[in-house]
């Protein structure tokens, strides 16, 4: 998939999720990594370096907290865009100024499929917005 949009990781460990998310990405020209979890997820970044990082906060072995936390320290200066879903979050997704639990962004799982993708591709629009006036 040379000629994608961006790289996406989804790390989450309900298999039904991954394959609802993974398809939405792929059917809009995303390149697309899965893991079924916290782990897994950081070796799937350390192997593929994708621009954004999809997790569920609540995983078995690592959760998405540490999973979060661990990957921006081990991204350094690259950077993915973080993203937390989960059902535990209400309300429509929202964008703190600072990361809070590891990621800037928070998504409700009760988002649908297609409403993640266009949050995901305005977050990178404005990223490379902003790498474009620096």
């Amino acid at each position: 998939m040379e000629n994608c949009r961006a790289r996406i990781l989804i790390i989450d460990d309900d298999p039904f999720f991954l394959k609802v998310m993974s398809d939405a990405f792929q059917d809009n020209g995303f390149a697309v990594t899965t893991a079924a979890d916290g782990i897994a997820g950081i070796r799937a970044y350390l192997d593929n370096c994708p621009d954004v990082v999809i997790s569920d906060l609540i995983m078995p072995k690592m959760g998405g907290v540490s999973t979060c936390l661990e990957i921006s320290r081990l991204a350094g200066e690259k950077d993915p865009i973080m993203i937390l879903m989960t059902s535990m979050f209400r309300g429509a997704p929202h964008e703190h100024g600072m990361a809070e639990m590891g990621a800037k962004v928070h998504i409700p799982k009760s988002t649908s499929p297609l409403d993640v993708v266009i949050i995901v591709e305005q977050l990178l629009y404005r990223k490379n917005m902003q790498k474009g006036s620096s």
